[in-house]
């Protein structure tokens, strides 16, 4: 599993703090701040926090298999690498579907916190128009790729500051809601909140897709496996850390707005325009516009720190497909003097450019399908397949009560795709069936390639 002798090699430069910044600047980021009233429209009221806990059972589970794969294959590219790795031959067909989703998957995300920080940049100009919020949203992605385009070290430095900038925003809307709550909001749950129907389950998964797209990025320093000092210890702590530590934040953050702004305000969100920038309306409800200003500017910082993070990692992605011959060779060049591989980052860097000019909703919708299918549903069986094939492979991590987080991660995410809108569905598996027939013509054109 170690890189060829001619790949170029990265500098592992990335310890635990900057790496737990990493995760954690992704997982909190713009999402929590433009998802509360997607989250509560799921099931109509504050039950929907429901929605939020089944997402964290499934993360948990999930991050355990992350752990173990990432601590045993620390290299760049994260899934790539463990599906590639995993099964044999087959591996070849596995890494290529991921790749392909990944094209789509990956910039929509990053996407989706350019189209949040537009979104948040209207509380403070409120003529902003459809147009004039896309230009927004592409400028941003264009300072992001400039301020990536450099060396590891220092963007270890700058992950960190940033980080501390989107601990500082999330601390305050706590605070500010802990002095402020009220029990008689945040509780105020409609007749019927928890009648058990199929209706419950179809908005209880709504809710959950909305809070595992939350979560999104606890797995985001195996990207960069192959820049991570001691990855075997740093890789699962990292990844630990930032679930417990932003459930624990998350829980704040939602409980503090529903406890000041009453949920009736903002649910079902299409109806309510103010939902795009619901946090901004919690700090004017209690501080007034001036304080809601400001906040919104820490705001608008925390989403840059978020797609900062997932660019970073992204970018490597197809570095590491290109670099061992599974996809175009312009991904695996790396800048002369800098060490970064400049190519993906542009590339990846442009299409979330150019997917920021859809609408939030078809965003998550899009990425969640795809990436189910394939990445976390794919690592489920990397890991099972490994333990009975290779069980004396060194594993500086291990799945806790294996094989049971397994089984609940494979539930969940079928749970989340099962109770998706069936256009919904039918995207995913035409995308993975079309990614099928193209593999099979690329590897009858290029037989060697797909054998190895």
């Amino acid at each position: 599993m170690s890189s060829p002798p001619d790949r170029p090699h990265l500098e592992r430069r990335i310890g635990l703090l900057p790496a737990t910044a990493l995760n954690m600047s992704n997982m909190i980021g713009i999402g929590p701040f433009i998802t509360i009233p997607l989250l509560m429209t799921g099931l109509g009221g504050p039950q929907a926090l429901l929605g939020w806990v089944v997402a964290l059972v499934i993360v948990i589970a999930d991050g355990l298999i992350w752990s173990e794969l990432g601590a045993a294959m620390p290299g760049s590219g994260g899934t790539y690498t463990y599906l590639r790795n995993s099964f044999g031959r087959g591996g070849r067909l596995m890494a290529f579907l991921f790749i392909w989703q990944f094209i789509l998957s990956g910039p929509l995300e990053i996407a989706s916190g350019y189209i949040g920080f537009a979104n948040y940049a209207r509380y403070v100009w409120p003529e902003m128009t459809r147009p004039m919020a896309i230009g927004v949203a592409m400028l941003v992605g264009a300072l992001n790729i400039a301020l990536l385009y450099r060396r590891i070290a220092s963007i270890g430095r700058l992950t960190v500051t940033l980080w501390i900038g989107s601990l500082a925003t999330t601390f305050a809307v706590i605070v500010s809601g802990a002095f402020h709550f009220d029990p008689a909001l945040a509780f105020d749950f409609p007749p019927g909140a928890f009648n058990f129907s199929i209706g419950f389950l179809v908005g209880l998964g709504a809710s959950a897709r909305v809070g595992i797209y939350d979560y999104l990025g606890y797995y985001n320093i195996c990207y960069i496996g192959e820049e991570v000092k001691d990855p075997g210890r740093v890789i699962p702590r990292a990844i630990l850390i930032s679930v417990v530590a932003v459930a624990i934040i998350y829980a704040g953050i939602n409980l503090s707005v529903i406890g000041v702004v009453p949920w009736r305000e903002f649910v079902p969100a299409r109806d309510h325009a103010h939902s795009d920038f619901i946090v901004s309306i919690f700090m004017e409800r209690l501080y007034g516009t001036g304080v809601a200003t400001i906040f919104t500017a820490l705001v608008l910082w925390t989403a840059f720190g978020s797609v900062f993070a997932l660019l970073l990692g992204y970018s490597r992605i197809p570095y590491a497909a290109a670099s061992d011959g599974t996809f175009f060779k312009v991904f695996a060049r790396v800048h002369p003097t800098e060490h970064f591989p400049h190519v993906s980052l542009v590339i990846i860097g442009v299409i979330a450019m150019i997917c920021s000019t859809l609408t939030l909703g078809m965003v998550i919708d899009a990425l969640l399908t795809t990436r189910i299918l394939v990445q976390f549903i794919g690592q489920i069986g990397a890991l099972v397949w490994l333990r009975r094939t290779r069980p004396d492979m060194p594993r500086p991590f291990r799945v806790w009560l294996y094989p049971l987080p397994a089984f609940i991660a494979l539930a969940g995410w079928i749970f989340l795709l099962g109770t998706s809108e069936p256009v919904v569905i039918l995207f995913g598996l035409a995308t993975l069936a079309l990614g099928v027939v193209v593999y099979f013509v690329w590897a009858r054109r290029a037989p060697g390639r797909a054998r190895n």
